[in-house]
């Protein structure tokens, strides 16, 4: 994703005029991502609070100006960094969300252990229960060698791409030295972030009592895709397993469609298909970021057909968005 150096103002509807300029001037310009040396739980705990205060009328006013598809099913939120909030489909009660917890799980590392972006950042042995669980035939995993060194922006990559259960725990015992210590972690970085309806009980996803809504998803996503490093790795569509040689293919399969740099798929029974996603569209030379949450798709049926389900539902949203944000943007 490129950021333009120079600052977009356009031209808004009447009613959203007033939230959208201070949402401008909270984040400086579209699609920049600076920290100034804040760490990630106090830089999100800030944008949260500043952007709740806002008022829902005018972002109620947008979404209805852009006509948005949302979901006939489950629940859903969408915002337009730097500009507000496209409102949220569906009753914001929370429920199991598969996968998507890893993106929890990948902020609590970059705040504990800093990766600044290209680089490798610090090293892990994996452990033998992390090798003991790479060939699990009932969830998803990673192949890891016993005794190897890895490093964070491999296990990252590992545990992001093809949802590697095994990695996320390995990752968790490395910070905390146990998933129940971590877990704890998550749920604190949560509450930071504001994110009051969501309780995490693992780093994997697994257990069906972590579970949380898509508004507060989408407060998690807009933190996390300030991190640059962060963001390199959800936008990777390949890599390759080190020690074992084999390539592993993102499970996100719109990325790179209509503008898609990430973020991360979920899908169990209980919690139906979910996405979390992150897009691009530029306008007027301006790159501006759109972010949203889809959840329990199709919950109760078999894991592919809900994963399916959501992205369908999530490639009609942003291609939705995409399409219409220019005229949003630009007014009557």
């Amino acid at each position: 994703m490129s950021d333009s150096p120079r600052r977009y103002r356009p031209r808004l509807r009447r009613r959203a005029a007033l939230y959208l300029s201070a949402a401008l001037l909270m984040s400086g310009t579209a699609g920049c991502y600076a920290f100034g040396g804040k760490d990630l739980t106090d830089l999100g705990r800030e944008e949260s609070s500043s952007l709740g205060a806002a008022g829902t009328e005018p972002d109620a006013a947008l979404s209805r100006a852009m006509d948005l598809p949302w979901p006939t099913e489950g629940q859903a939120s969408a915002e337009v960094e730097g500009v507000g909030s496209l409102g949220t489909q569906g009753e914001q009660t929370p429920v199991p969300i598969a996968s998507i917890t890893k993106v929890m799980t990948a902020y609590v590392i970059l705040t504990d252990h800093p990766m600044p972006a290209g680089e490798q950042g610090k090293t892990v042995t994996a452990d033998q229960q992390a090798a003991d669980e790479s060939y699990s035939p009932t969830e998803s995993t990673a192949p890891l060698v016993a005794g190897h060194a890895y490093t964070q922006r491999q296990l990252l990559e590992l545990m992001m791409l093809p949802s590697g259960n095994n990695v996320a725990r390995l990752l968790a015992r490395w910070d905390a030295g146990s998933q129940e210590e971590f877990a704890k972690k998550m749920n604190k970085a949560a509450a930071k972030l504001g994110m009051d309806r969501t309780i995490y009980t693992g780093a994997s996803g697994i257990e069906p009592s972590t579970k949380s809504t898509a508004a507060d998803q989408l407060k998690l996503a807009h933190a996390v895709m300030k991190n640059e490093a962060f963001r390199q790795v959800v936008a990777t569509p390949t890599t390759t397993v080190p020690g074992v040689g084999v390539q592993i293919n993102n499970s996100n399969r719109l990325l790179g469609q209509d503008g898609v740099i990430g973020l991360k798929t979920g899908s169990s029974t209980p919690a139906g298909g979910n996405l979390m996603w992150a897009a691009t569209k530029e306008i007027e030379g301006t790159s501006h970021l759109i972010l949203g949450v889809v959840l329990h798709q199709q919950a109760g049926t078999n894991p592919t057909q809900a994963m399916a389900a959501a992205f369908n539902a999530s490639h009609t949203l942003i291609t939705a968005i995409r399409s219409a944000l220019p005229q949003a943007l630009a007014g009557p």
